[in-house]
């Protein structure tokens, strides 16, 4: 998941959740396990309710 979410930072969604985090204050790693979270709990919605990638849903 830490190298997926390494590469998923050109993914827009996931590079704003990121860049927000920082700006608040989080240290850099803690924003990253953060987006892996939040990866985790798309996909597993995803799986849940059977859907493709959206990413106006994300």
């Amino acid at each position: 998941m830490f190298m997926a979410m390494l590469s998923l930072q050109c993914n827009p969604v996931f590079k704003r959740h990121y860049e927000h985090l920082k700006a608040v204050g989080k240290l850099p790693k803690v924003a990253l396990i953060a987006g892996m979270r939040k990866l985790i709990v798309i996909l597993n919605t995803m799986l849940k309710n059977e859907e493709r990638w959206n990413e106006k849903s994300a």
